[in-house]
């Protein structure tokens, strides 16, 4: 190890950096955040800069570098296109025991700038000791995605039970088992969706369970969206709660891509519902929440999706509820937004639709489809778009419906199967023509219907062919 890892406190102490580009404003920006009073020591200013000392937050010193300029610092940076100037910064102040960083120039440095990944008052540095900054971001990346943004607000709570916790349990050994007990599990997923007296309480209530002996093994349930089939749409919060669970029970529309995310320990059950494959009722689902959640399990009912926009979400929540299960909720990014996005259309546009309709077209009695439940005089008003959920096998009634019912049969209409995958195929036409293309394109599930002059757009705005086929 050629350099030892320290934290820095710069708060009120003064730092001088030389040099006034780009590269010398993101580690003025970075000093700043530190709390520093910084220096700046430069012939010509970046406009980034410049506003800074205009609007006092900085001081210019001068135009050019001089030792005395050193004198009381706390740390200095170098970040000019001067070599010889770099060197002589570098060389002064090490002379001077000062914490010197030359940008680019790791020889001359005795400290050196990491990659960070804030969440105050959690902080976490990854550094390459100057070989490979850019290898060092990609690392930072990597752990921005894994490390919720409300590890910031669970730093600060544990904080400010630190000495009320200290209190209660004076042996460190309970302490620290009790910290164990609160993080990486269903207590750590409360706190961070808790404001900090919620949090509060809820660490409390925890210690007196844990004191009194009465803490059990209750399991919980997360209900979450696993959006349209991409797995770079899962959501970080929804990647973090799947890789926690320990069942995950898990809907047809779910990718195989994004159940590999999950703990490889973790058990997957299929108990998806498609037309005309057997599949599991609602009610032994249901079921199959509780019953592992009962026996201490963290369950994530996995849906694609969204679970609240057609995936019968709040049905599942209801039974929940009344059994006494706590649970979580995830959104998804619902297939109407994720396929249609994938396929170049917005389904708003000021010129064309000021409003949106999402319509089940899966509505069945008796072993046929029917749909008469729906209000069809409200699904052809003008300047609207309508997205059908689950209408492919029912695109000749709803195409006959919806003209019986006032609407142009030239109005343009799409449909998209396999919405966000690498197999998505979209296919244009009219809202009269698209049930025959459909079927001589053996269109399969999952498939939705995208109605509205919305779909005009997507000659010029379908993104992903633009990419295949560039100019």
């Amino acid at each position: 190890m050629d350099l030892l890892p320290l934290f820095l406190k710069l708060r009120d102490r003064e730092c001088l950096v030389v040099g006034g580009g780009t590269v010398a404003l993101r580690k003025i920006e970075l000093l700043l955040e530190a709390g520093a009073a910084v220096s700046v020591v430069a012939p010509e200013l970046h406009p980034g800069v410049r506003n800074l000392v205009d609007i006092k937050r900085i001081r210019q010193l001068a135009d050019k570098f001089t030792q005395e300029m050193l004198e009381h610092k706390a740390l200095v940076i170098a970040a000019t296109d001067d070599a010889g100037v770099n060197h002589l910064v570098s060389e002064l102040a090490t002379a001077r025991n000062i914490p010197v960083n030359v940008v680019d120039r790791p020889e001359l440095c005795s400290v050196i700038f990491p990659a960070i990944v804030d969440r105050s008052p959690l902080l976490i540095a990854v550094g390459s000791n100057g070989s490979a900054p850019v290898l060092a971001r990609k690392l930072r990346q990597k752990l921005e995605s894994w490390i919720p943004a409300g590890y910031a607000r669970l730093a600060a709570l544990g904080g400010r039970f630190r000495q009320e916790l200290k209190q209660q349990l004076p042996a460190l050994d309970a302490r620290r088992r009790f910290w164990e007990s609160v993080f990486g599990g269903r207590v750590e997923n409360w706190l961070l969706d808790a404001s900090e007296e919620q949090g509060l309480a809820i660490l409390r209530r925890h210690l007196e369970k844990t004191r009194s002996g009465l803490e059990t093994a209750q399991g919980e349930v997360y209900l979450v969206g696993a959006g349209p089939g991409d797995p770079d749409l899962l959501s970080f919060k929804a990647l973090r709660l799947l890789q926690q669970a320990d069942i995950v029970l898990h809907d047809y529309l779910v990718p195989d891509e994004i159940l590999a995310l999950a703990r490889r320990d973790a058990e997957k059950i299929y108990v998806g519902k498609r037309c005309k494959i057997h599949s599991t009722v609602q009610s032994e689902i249901n079921a199959l929440m509780v019953e592992y959640a009962r026996a201490g399990k963290r369950v994530c009912r996995l849906k694609g999706g969204d679970p609240f926009i057609f995936g019968r979400g709040g049905e599942e929540l209801e039974t929940l509820a009344e059994a006494g299960i706590p649970f979580q909720v995830v959104p998804g990014i619902t297939a109407a937004s994720g396929c249609a996005a994938y396929a170049g259309i917005p389904l708003t546009h000021r010129d064309h639709a000021q409003s949106l309709l999402f319509v089940t077209g899966h509505l069945k009695r008796e072993g046929e489809f029917v749909l008469d439940g729906l209000d069809w005089p409200a699904l052809v008003r003008p300047n609207q778009t309508v997205v059908f959920y689950m209408g492919f096998k029912t695109l000749p009634l709803i195409s006959r419906q919806l003209q019986a019912h006032g609407m142009a049969a030239d109005m343009p209409a799409a449909i998209v199967e396999h919405g966000t995958r690498p197999e998505q195929r979209v296919l244009s036409g009219t809202i009269g023509t698209l049930p025959q293309i459909a079927e001589a394109a053996h269109i399969d599930t999952p498939a939705l219907i995208i109605v509205g002059h919305v779909v005009t757009l997507r000659n010029k705005l379908d993104w992903i062919q633009q990419g295949a086929n560039p100019v």
